[in-house]
This record gives C-alpha cells, structure tokens and sequence, in this order.
C-alpha cells in the first residue's frame, strides 16, 4: 500500500514539474513575442505623410515662352517675380475659343503701371500677351523708335537676333518638333537665352536701348492707305549748350513763327537761326521723301498682290491678354488698355 502511494506521489509530483516547465516555456513565449512587438514598435519608422501636386496645365508657361519684347533687359526678372495666370489665353485655344483651330503667332510685351497690392502702390511691370492670326507670319520686321530718335528705324527681325518659332505644348515635348504640324508660334529671342550680367555690361549702350524701344512691325497694305500719313517731323537740333527738342508739322506750323518762337522761350540761340531753319527744311525733305516711298511701295505690293494673300491681310485678328486676378498677384483690371476686339 504505501509502495504504490509512493509511486502515485512521484508520479503526481512528475506530472507537477511536466507543467510546471510546460508553462514555463509558454511565459518565454508570451515574453519573447511581446519583446519582438516591443522592438518592431521601436524600430517602425513613422509613415510620410504624401503631398499632392497639381497636374501643370498644357499650356502654362505660353506666356513666359513668349518673349516680352521692349522690355528692359534690367526689368527682366522682374516681370517673372509674381506667379501672373493666364488661363484666359490658355482657354482662347480651347474649343469654343476664339483662337481655336487657328494659325496664331504670339509675342509678349510689358506695361508699367502704378497698382495696389498688399495695402499699398507699386509699379509693376505688368506682363501681356499679343495674339495675332494670321496664316503667314504676320511681320518678320522690328521697328525701333523712341523720343530720342527723329524717325523710327525699321530692321530685319533676324537682326535683332528675333524670329518665330514653333511653340510645344507640354504633353507634346517628348515628339520630334518636325513631326508635329504646329499651330501656334512665339516670337523668340536668341539674345535672351545667351544674356547674362557680364554679358549686359559688354553689350554696347546703343545695341542695348535698341531693345528697349522695339516693337513687331505690322505692315497693312489695304488699310495703310486709308491713313493719312503724317505730317510731323521730330526735330533733334545739335547745340552747344544743349540740344533742341521739338516737333514740326509742315502743315500747320510756319517755320520762321516756329523758330522765333523757341528763340523767345530760350530754347535756341538767335545766332542759330537760320541754321536751325535749314535742318528743318531738310528733315522735311527726307519725311516727304518717306512718304512718298512708302505710298508707291503700297501700290506696287497691292499690284502684284494674290487674292490669296489679300484674303488673308483682311482677316488678321490682333487679341491682347492681361493675366486675370489671383490672391497672389496684383489686380491689373482697371489699367488694361484694351484693343478693339481684345
């Protein structure tokens, strides 16, 4: 009796110590897996937090590919300082547009104007964008003029380092521009792309205010003869002293009451009268010479001119785009100056 009690306490105590190290085991367990969570809890990086960009428009940057012609080269940068939208002219090429489907060339252009902005006036060099269908290249001519010259000077674009060229719309720029049959032209400047402050200080005083004071020159050959051409010269007297600035129109001014005139205002010394007459009469000269030039040059090129070409003369649109109002910008909508069908 007491021998199989005996055996029956050691099995009990067997069984005992089986689940004893069986739990044992169990707690390692438990204990190594909440170490395990423990670490990776350490180690896990926290997750970024993802940012969203907008899709860039097709045709977002047509108005800074378009090159601001006129626009000081030192006034560059300061054209580009503020985000300016102009989805209007991106809309303008949109179906329902006005420049849907159409051949267009364009170029850029800036005006100075004094506009609130962040509680107070500031001058901004407000952006604009010409838009001119046409079937052909509207002008390969650049005309240069300012007060300081006495006629305006008309140049070859290529001169000026200008020409029109294609223009790619972004979902396009991985095609081969030769395959593509473009619709839309920018006036482009060499010039700009190769400009640098060294390359400002080196150019000549001359060559430089050349850009300041150009424009696209549009020759209209049916309407310039419905103009009439002007009668006023811009007089530019070398003197001692000082130079004599003015204007002459040999229609309704009377040179001798003219210069008697500017010798009472002490604008011209009396002694350079007769001096000052003869150059009159000799830019007066050379504007009639102009104008006469010109008017034959109009009969000869409606002469030789295809229906084709004159067709296309009288269906040229010109349309002039302002950026519109954004928080970030500048309101510019009460210093357009507008175009008729702008």
């Amino acid at each position: 009796m007491r021998k199989g009690g005996k055996r029956k306490s050691t099995s009990q105590k067997q069984e005992t110590e089986v689940k004893a190290s069986s739990s044992s085991q169990e707690n390692q367990k438990e204990n190594h897996k909440l170490a395990s969570q423990a670490k990776r809890a350490k180690t896990s990086k926290p997750q970024p937090q993802l940012e969203y960009f907008e899709d860039k428009r097709n045709l977002e940057d047509l108005w800074k590919a378009a090159f601001p012609v006129g626009t000081e080269w030192d006034q560059l940068d300061s054209v580009y300082q503020f985000n300016w939208n102009f989805s209007n002219l991106e809309e303008a090429f949109e179906e329902g547009g006005r420049l849907y489907g159409k051949k267009v060339y364009l170029f850029g252009c800036t005006e100075p104007q004094l506009v609130p902005y962040k509680g107070e006036n500031k001058v901004i060099c407000i952006p604009v964008v010409v838009a001119v269908v046409s079937p052909f290249p509207p002008s390969d001519k650049i005309g240069i003029n300012s007060v300081q010259r006495e006629a305006e000077e008309i140049v070859p674009m290529k001169q000026m380092k200008m020409d029109w060229v294609p223009y790619i719309p972004l979902e396009n720029r991985d095609s081969q521009v030769d395959r593509l049959q473009s619709q839309m032209f920018i006036l482009s400047c060499t010039q700009r792309s190769s400009f640098c402050r060294v390359a400002l200080k080196q150019m000549k005083i001359d060559r430089l205010k050349k850009y300041e004071y150009c424009l696209p020159y549009f020759y209209q050959p049916l309407k310039e003869d419905e103009l009439e051409q002007s009668t006023e010269v811009q007089i530019i007297f070398p003197a001692a002293q000082k130079p004599v600035f003015c204007e002459f129109d040999w229609e309704l001014d009377e040179l001798d009451e003219f210069t008697d005139q500017l010798i009472e205002a002490d604008e011209l010394d009396k002694d350079k009268k007769d001096a000052f007459k003869e150059f009159v009469k000799e830019r007066v000269r050379e504007a009639k010479k102009a104008n006469r030039q010109a008017r034959e040059a109009r009969k000869k090129a409606l002469e030789e001119m295809s229906e084709e070409t004159k067709a296309a003369f009288e269906n040229m649109r010109f349309y002039k785009f302002y950026p519109i109002p954004t928080p970030d910008t500048p309101d510019v909508s009460n210093v357009k100056v507008l175009w008729e069908g702008s």
